[in-house]
């Protein structure tokens, strides 16, 4: 009798465990979307507040200096459905990076939340922390967690550039999210 009872606990225990895994795999959200960028220009989306001193004999935010080690810079970017900045906003990617390298290819210290607030997820956001190796053409970032419907949330940002110009940039970004339970 007690080998049978081990036996129909085991069972038991594994189809749980198979349930679960299930479940998870069913709820696992994907949401791509592109990122505006621009630290320069009349309107910045994203300014620099701390660093090393700008060179003060160019008068434009577009001296190589502006992203040097240590910068700091405070962002409220654009989400948008496709790469137009006019396309359906879907959210706000809103936070802090930092130049985080002193060698040649430029890497950044991301800390920011995806804030969402149109569609399904109006409402819910999705928080992000991690290096961003810009150079690279794909960058992979730990979601860390998330508000309303991603509360508690994990996953990973795949991030690639989709365009540049100068310093101003719109990255394309995809996002798997995987609920908490």
């Amino acid at each position: 009798m007690a080998y049978t009872s081990k036996l129909l606990c085991f069972v038991l225990v594994a189809f749980l465990v198979a349930s679960v895994s299930e479940a998870r795999k069913r709820n696992t959200t994907n949401i791509q979307f592109y990122m505006h960028d621009s630290p320069s220009g009349p309107n910045p989306s994203a300014v620099r507040v701390a660093g090393q001193p700008v060179n003060a004999t160019v008068s434009n935010n577009t001296d190589a200096s502006m992203f040097g080690f240590g910068s700091i810079y405070v962002m409220d970017n654009a989400l948008t459905a496709t790469p137009d900045i006019n396309s359906t906003l879907i959210g706000r990617a809103q936070g802090l990076y930092a130049i985080a390298s002193q060698e040649n290819a430029l890497s950044l210290h991301m800390t920011l939340t995806y804030n969402f607030v149109s569609g399904i997820y109006n409402g819910s956001s999705v928080s992000v922390v991690g290096q961003n190796p810009v150079m690279n053409e794909v960058r992979e970032m730990p979601v860390v967690g998330g508000t309303g419907v991603f509360r508690l949330a994990r996953g990973f940002a795949l991030a690639k550039t989709y365009s540049m110009n100068q310093w101003d940039a719109i990255i394309g970004y995809n996002v798997t999210i995987i609920p908490y339970y």
